[in-house]
Formats: C-alpha cells, structure tokens, sequence
C-alpha cells in the first residue's frame, strides 16, 4: 500500500491542473511566508510554480509589522524617506521569492517561477513615471525571474510597450474589458517589435495579461439582483466566466496571426492569459469557480492560499473547460447587455475602481510604514 503523505493527498487536482497547461501562481507574498519556509513548500507540495503581489498584499503583510522589525529599525537608523523604505521592504520580499522560485524559473526556460511586483499605483496615468519606476524595480530586485507589473490603464499602455522594448518581463495587471485586452496585447507585439530592432533576444522577454475575473461577476452581479427578475437571476454567475473565455478567444487570434507569426520565429515568447482575482466573492458559488471552470492551455491562474487549499482539496478539474465556450459566452453577455446593464460602462467602472483600491492600499502601507520608523525616534517626512 502507497503510505499516503501531505504532498500526495494534495496533488490530485492541482497536478491535473497543471498537466492541463495551466500554471499555477500564488497570489500573495509575506516576509514570514518566505523565512518559514512555507512558500517553498507550496512548490514542492502544490504546484505553485510563481506568485504575484500588489499593493493590498504588501499592505497587509508590511501592516502587520511581523518580519519586518530588524530592516524597519535599520531604515529609521538611515533617516530614509517613507516611501524609500516602502521600496526597500517590498523588493526585499520579492528578490527572496525570486530566489525560492528560481530553480523552476531555470527549469522553465523562464516561463515559470516569475514574482510580481507592482509599480507605485499613484502612477497609473503617468507614462514617463511607470517607465522610470518600471526599470528601478527591475534594477532593485536585481533578478531575471521578477516581473514588473503595470497597470492596464491609457497611459499604463504606452509604459508597457517602452518596458517590454527595455527586455524587461511584464506582467499586465487589472484588466477587465476585452477591449482594453486586444491593446494591452497590442502594446505587448509593439513593445517587442522594438526590442528585435534593437537586437534583443526575445527569448528573455516575458509576459503575462492579468485579466480579472471574480469583480466582474461581483458588479453585474449586483445589478441583476436589483432588477430581480427571473431572467435576470439566471444569468448571476455567468458574466465573468464568459468574459474571460472571450478573452481566451482573442487571445487565440492574435497569437496565431500574421503579425506574431514573425515575432514567433524571433523566438519570442506568447503572452499568457492570467485568470486574476479568483478568490469567490459570492458564498452562493463553488469556491473553487474561477479555476474548474477556466481551465485551457497557455494560461495562468494566480490563487488566494484559500482557493489553492480549495482546489486541492475539492478542485473538480475535466480538462479544457474553456475553448468550445465562446459562443455560449458570447449569448450570457448579450443577455446581460439585452436587461440594461451596459458591459462598457461596468468594465470602465471596475477599472477605476481597481486603481484607486491599490492607491488606498498604498497609502494605507504609507502610513503605517510612517507609524513604524517614527515610533524608531526617525521623522519619516
């Protein structure tokens, strides 16, 4: 008899998951995470072959003090600015990861074992200063497994182009419209058409498109809730995965289109859908949704612990659940539109919304950063 043992009893379905070309990245990241050895243990035992952050992540572990007292105390002993040894804290943490993860990343020809860190959120709509802070992240982390990420903004397009042009990885963050998702992969073919004129190698460059799933049934959600018909109650549920099947549709063309064709054979590399926000909001729903049922290959999914916990626990994973959708997907979004819920209007809704919760997240870790290195005898203005 096969003694059975923490790391088989949970790789039933997150194996599958992986076996099905999808990777499976841990959306969050503590200083105790790393130095307990809890990170690398997800990776030996669950599959976890990368892990994104964000500004609420940091915000709540820096928040919490708990790992993070020695560098505070060296910070305030160096009289460094609020927003310095925000930085230092935050590449700190993500060049550790990028260490734990690195023998995947090598394993991986760098597709996999990849950390994300997010450029300072109150930049969002400021080209020039998402290019400026895209390449001092990349030179603080000081690895070629980090990856910057940039907001999917008007102006977070222009920087992703210039930043991809620079040979730095990208990951593409708060994506909600499949309008804004045809230009942000638009800026990324832009981005390494200059790289090839400067003489890069597009091997190196890497990217992925963190197109956010669970906030748009969130917001739709609701509206079908207030018009409370029966027409309206059957279609909850069903907006966010058909947006982000369609999204894998248009991924699908644009990555086999005569414009990649070239770039392809400059051995430049796709860049992969990533399922973002998958944690369920709604109790109502299967807490593993937003993974069972958007499996296809070439993709990303970044969990909350809970939802990777979840899924190997009760993950229900039948292979590709998402490429003989679209036109199912195609008629939910139409019946949402066809009740008065206007997709462009909740897509541009969720997007602001998405950018200011990162700038108060920012600025929640501002402050308590402040409290910290003040309460060290250092004036942190």
């Amino acid at each position: 008899m096969i003694k059975v043992t923490e790391a088989t009893a949970t790789a039933g379905a997150l194996k599958r998951l992986s076996d099905e070309g999808v990777s499976i990245w841990l959306d969050d990241l503590s200083r105790k995470r790393i130095e307990s050895g809890n990170l690398a243990e997800l990776v030996a035992t669950k599959h976890v072959v990368g892990v994104t952050t964000n500004p609420s992540i940091f915000q709540a572990a820096i928040g919490s003090g708990a790992g993070y007292e020695e560098q505070l105390s060296d910070l305030a002993a160096r009289d460094v600015t609020v927003d310095e040894a925000v930085r230092m804290m935050t590449t700190a943490d993500v060049r550790a990861a990028a260490d734990v993860l690195r023998p995947v990343y090598d394993a991986t020809g760098g597709r996999d074992g990849r950390v994300s860190i997010e450029v300072d959120p109150r930049l969002a709509h400021d080209t020039r200063a998402t290019v400026a802070e895209a390449k001092q992240l990349a030179w603080l982390v000081d690895r070629p497994n980090v990856m910057i990420k940039i907001p999917a903004t008007k102006a977070g397009l222009p920087a992703i182009t210039e930043v991809i042009a620079l040979g730095i990885s990208v990951n593409v963050t708060l994506i909600f419209s499949l309008e804004r998702y045809r230009e942000v992969m638009d800026a990324y073919l832009a981005g390494l058409e200059k790289a090839a004129k400067k003489g890069l190698d597009l091997a190196t460059i890497h990217s992925v498109a963190s197109f956010f799933v669970s906030r748009v049934d969130s917001e739709i959600d609701k509206r079908l809730t207030v018009l409370g018909t029966e027409q309206a109650l059957a279609l909850k549920g069903r907006a966010a995965l058909a947006n982000a099947r369609l999204a894998y549709e248009a991924y699908e063309e644009v990555f086999s289109g005569e414009r990649w064709t070239s770039l392809g054979d400059a051995r430049a590399n796709r860049q992969r859908p990533l399922w973002a926000s998958t944690g369920v909001k709604d109790p109502a729903y299967k807490d593993t949704l937003y993974v069972d049922d958007l499996v296809a290959p070439g993709t990303v999914n970044t969990m909350p612990e809970a939802t990777l916990n979840a899924t190997a626990d009760h993950g229900d994973i039948t292979g590709d659940t998402v490429t003989g959708g679209y036109a199912q997907a195609r008629a939910d979004l139409s019946a949402v539109e066809a009740l008065g819920i206007s997709y462009d209007e909740v897509v541009r809704q969720l997007e602001d919304e998405g950018v200011a919760k990162f700038e108060v997240a920012w600025q929640d870790l501002l402050d308590a950063v402040t409290k910290s290195l003040n309460s060290k005898g250092v004036d942190a203005e």
